[in-house]
């Protein structure tokens, strides 16, 4: 058997929902008794399950690809497969598109945390009740797109007229209202392809942006990794830190532009093996990201000493991480079948 991005998508698609129940929880002890050990737990799984999120989304819409091949190029053709219905397959694809937007809104609250953390030794009030207020919401709309994904392949757990439109003759599915359990809450994926597809100048916009995020990010990475490795001795770690937050908000324009051409164009990406290598490497440099965020080894860096070489080992990793990314995003077009 050949292993594919749907395999993948079954394989990872629990994580955002069970991980976010647990994070939540967690999170709601920490505040009750008062533990910043637990606290600080917590915001990391959130951030985990912040990157978890994105290739679960985009392995979706592979999923989508194999499992619905649409038998017309019309967008309203049902799908070849008469034991899938194409609208609960939108009215998902539609819930998770939500899901994943409050899913990274709530990773970027909660590393903000981690980074007050550092900063005066706990975040602010403000920021864990933003923190608690996005997650309930969070886990609401992820559990909502996780109910709705269920009778894709199991209509039998549907009722009613619901299951009527789901299991009737894939001739007579439309794209029209859409039929699956819960409630109907998401954002117009297609629509907003649509968009980005239709107006001549949204594309170079979003290009635009996409690589002012990664100047800005790239500008941080190099300053802190080039002080790891013995460069600007004389600059304590903790003087460096408070560019973090530049960076991140960097990598936050790059995933929301990168997101957009995405949604717009999935088949251009979901069998691109560059773009696969290029994601897989996102995933891990967000990783060496929390590294630099979280642990004593760095923070402890006065002027004129040197890193451990754990600091160094991590520094030359995001190096070879963000150059490894950069290369495969400028090859999507000459490695893969992108453009």
């Amino acid at each position: 058997m050949n292993l594919n991005l749907a395999h993948l998508h079954l394989l990872i698609n629990h994580f955002p929902t069970i991980g976010f129940i647990v994070g939540l929880g967690l999170f709601a002890f920490a505040l009750i008794g008062r533990s910043d050990e637990l606290k600080r737990a917590s915001l990391v799984i959130f951030v985990g399950i912040a990157l978890m999120t994105i290739p679960t989304y985009m392995t979706g819409s592979a999923a989508q690809e194999m499992i619905c091949v649409v038998a017309q190029k019309s967008p309203n053709a049902p799908c070849a497969n008469p034991n899938v219905s194409r609208a609960v397959i939108e009215t998902h694809r539609d819930a998770a598109l939500l899901a994943l937007v409050f899913m990274e809104i709530t990773g970027a609250a909660a590393w903000l945390g981690l980074w007050q953390y550092r900063r005066s030794s706990r975040p602010s009030n403000p920021t864990l009740l933003t923190v608690l207020l996005l997650a309930i919401v969070t886990l609401a709309v992820v559990s909502n797109a996780a109910n709705l994904g269920g009778p894709i392949r199991h209509p039998e757990i549907l009722s009613g007229p619901d299951a009527a439109a789901a299991t009737q003759p894939a001739g007579a599915q439309t794209a029209g209202p859409q039929t699956a359990t819960g409630v109907r809450l998401g954002l117009d994926s297609g629509g907003l392809g649509k968009f980005i597809l239709g107006v001549p100048w949204m594309w170079p916009v979003c290009e635009t942006l996409h690589f002012i995020g990664l100047s800005l990010l790239m500008g941080v990475v190099l300053v802190i990794d080039l002080r790891m490795l013995g460069v600007m001795r004389n600059v304590s770690f903790a003087t460096l830190h408070r560019l973090l937050p530049w960076g991140i908000l960097g990598f936050a324009v790059n995933v929301l532009t990168g997101m957009m051409f995405f949604i717009a164009a999935p088949e251009q990406y979901t069998q691109n093996g560059a773009f696969h290598w290029k994601i897989a490497f996102v995933l891990i440099a967000g990783a060496n990201a929390l590294y630099f965020t979280m642990f004593d080894e760095t923070w402890t860096l006065e002027p004129g000493e040197e890193a451990p070489l754990t600091a160094k080992f991590a520094a030359v990793s995001a190096f070879f991480l963000w150059a490894a990314i950069m290369y495969c995003g400028s090859m999507l077009p000459f490695l893969g079948n992108a453009f």
